[in-house]
C-alpha cells in the first residue's frame, strides 16, 4: 500500500509572524479553522474537535508532535472510533513580506477505505478550501493586524 500524501502550497501577503499565531492561537484558530476548545503549540498536547460533512461528524483526535517556532507545526490525526493515524504538516518560510506556506497530510491510506468521508479526494477538497481560501483571508484582512 502506497503512502497516501496531500499536500498544498499557497503564498499569503501576511507576515510569518501573523500566520505563525492563526495556526497555534486557538482565538484565531476557530476564525478560519476549526473551534478547538483547548491548543498550544507544545510537544504532547492533546486536542481534538469535530468536524466532516453536515451529516455526519467526527470526533478528531489529534497530538503536536513537533514544533518549531515560526517554521513547523506537526501533529498527529485520527478520528474516534476508527482505524488509521495521519500525520498533518503546517511548514512556514518567509519570502519578503509574505509568508510561504505548505501543508501536508501522510498516511491518508490508514483510513479505512470503506467509508467514502476518508477518500483521498475529500481531504484535497477540504484543504484546498481551508488553506487557499480560510487561512488566506484571515491572514491577509488588516482586521488581524
Amino acid at each position: 500500500m502506497k503512502n497516501e500524501l496531500f499536500v498544498i502550497e499557497r503564498t499569503y501577503s501576511a507576515p510569518i509572524e501573523r500566520v505563525w499565531l492563526a495556526i497555534t492561537k486557538k482565538e484565531q484558530m476557530k476564525k478560519w479553522y476549526f473551534d478547538i476548545a483547548e491548543f498550544r503549540a507544545e510537544i504532547g498536547f492533546e486536542f481534538q474537535f469535530y468536524g466532516g460533512p453536515p451529516e455526519k461528524q467526527y470526533l478528531h483526535l489529534c497530538k503536536i508532535i513537533e514544533v518549531i517556532e515560526y517554521k513547523k507545526l506537526a501533529y498527529s490525526w485520527r478520528y474516534d472510533g476508527y482505524e488509521g493515524n495521519s500525520i498533518v504538516a503546517f511548514e512556514l518560510s518567509e519570502e519578503g513580506n509574505s509568508t510561504h506556506v505548505k501543508l501536508s497530510h501522510a498516511n491518508l491510506e490508514t483510513f479505512p477505505i470503506s467509508n467514502p468521508d476518508f477518500a483521498k479526494e475529500n481531504f484535497a477538497a477540504g484543504w484546498t478550501d481551508i488553506i487557499g481560501r480560510s487561512l488566506k483571508e484571515f491572514v491577509e484582512s488588516s482586521s488581524n493586524s
